[in-house]
């Protein structure tokens, strides 16, 4: 079995477009999240969501690439860009080397919404043009980025709810340890338009706090309605050990476990038992106690049922040794797609950092989150292992645990 590390990261996210602004904001418990008024004219309940700007490409890349990438993928070229100048990876590498990628994605709303329209105004599906097509599957951005990067290893999308991202890694991990490959790209993208948000709306799964967006997000308070939706798209560079030191990499991180499970129950509604499930698995191929745990970036994301659940689950696990807790969805909303990758971003800017950021707007526990060591403010402290944790509709879910290398 081969060591996997961590040598390249990049983010554009609601709070930072660059690895230092994302870490500023961490530090300082800054909220990305604001009011999209747009929203009120399709019917939206809820106008909270994650405020972040789509990136101008132009004399970036040429107009035949930009046509193919939808929103998220934008954001995912921008942060692969930063995650591979972070890795010290080049054009020529890429070429030289049989890298691939595995990303994160789970929808692409707006090219499928134009496309419609388009089709049912003009009854002509001609006039849809050359990149449609590619923005609108759901494997867009590993096919977009796999071109573009001119990449020639392991390529395909990993679909798999709000554990999209997490589970990108995992299967990354997963290669590169049993020698299939010796640098992948891995991450997740998530839209952030109104189009591809209604239907959780109308769920009622979203805050209504709109008299202050940045305290909406409340994950483990008492006091939560519902989550806020947000996105944008993180890129980790996933690396064999011998690869690494080979061409003389700063190491990140070490991925050191990858735990997965399924709550085969309610489709919408989690458990404790699928949670429980996933983190024993990781733990056990980490071969780690759990006292070994500093930190857990939890998945909570601001809803009543799914933040009692985790709480309870990462409880029976943890209970003896209360690690520190807090979810970086109380500054982010909930990224969904891209979530269970930017989160192992932040966490790996708190462990290079020794800080611990904040799980802002905890200022009531409830029964089950009053159990675990939740951080409201800052902490001033290095950690050497963490454990990220990333669940999703239908039952999904996905356990990373890293550590300092």
């Amino acid at each position: 079995m081969k060591r996997v590390v961590i040598t390249g990261m990049g983010i554009y996210s609601t709070i930072g477009k660059t690895l230092d602004e994302v870490r500023d904001s961490l530090y300082h418990g800054r909220s990305g999240i604001g009011l999209d008024e747009e929203r009120k004219t399709l019917g939206y309940r809820s106008l909270l969501t994650g405020m972040i700007e789509s990136p101008n490409l132009k004399g970036i890349l040429d107009r035949r690439s930009r046509v193919g990438l939808p929103e998220q993928g934008k954001y995912a070229y921008v942060a692969t860009l930063e995650a591979l100048k972070n890795a010290g990876i080049d054009q020529d590498y890429l070429e030289q080397t049989e890298a691939g990628i595995l990303y994160g994605n789970d929808s692409s709303s707006v090219p499928v919404i134009d496309a419609i329209d388009l089709m049912r105004e003009k009854k002509d599906t001609t006039l849809l043009g050359s990149g449609s097509i590619f923005q609108s599957m759901n494997s867009t951005i590993s096919m977009n980025l796999s071109v573009i990067f001119k990449l020639r290893g392991i390529n395909f999308t990993v679909s798999g709810a709000c554990a999209s991202g997490s589970h990108a890694l995992g299967m990354g991990y997963f290669l590169i340890r049993h020698g299939l490959q010796d640098c992948i790209i891995t991450g997740g993208g998530q839209e952030i338009n109104p189009e591809s948000m209604g239907s959780f709306d109308g769920l009622s799964a979203f805050s209504t706090r709109h008299n202050a967006p940045e305290k909406a997000s409340r994950p483990f308070d008492r006091d939560r309605d519902g989550l806020v939706p947000s996105g944008g798209a993180a890129t980790i560079i996933l690396e064999s050990y011998d690869s690494a030191v080979k061409r003389g990499a700063r190491i990140l991180g070490e991925v050191i476990g990858y735990g997965f499970s399924s709550n085969g129950d309610h489709i919408s509604v989690p458990n404790v038992t699928g949670p429980v499930k996933a983190i024993n698995t990781a733990l056990q191929d980490a071969g780690i106690d759990i006292k070994d745990i500093g930190y857990i970036n939890a998945h909570a994301t601001s809803t009543p049922v799914g933040d009692g659940k985790e709480a309870e689950a990462i409880n029976e696990v943890f209970g003896s040794t209360k690690p520190y807790v807090s979810s970086t969805k109380s500054m982010t909303g909930h990224e969904m797609w891209m979530g269970g990758a930017s989160e192992v971003i932040y966490s790996l800017l708190m462990m290079n950092n020794d800080f611990i950021a904040p799980n802002i707007n905890f200022e009531n526990p409830d029964e089950h989150s009053a159990k675990l060591n939740i951080t409201p403010k800052t902490i001033e402290q290095g950690f050497d292992v963490f454990l990220s944790n990333a669940f999703g509709f239908g039952g999904t879910n996905s356990t990373l645990i890293i550590k300092k290398c």
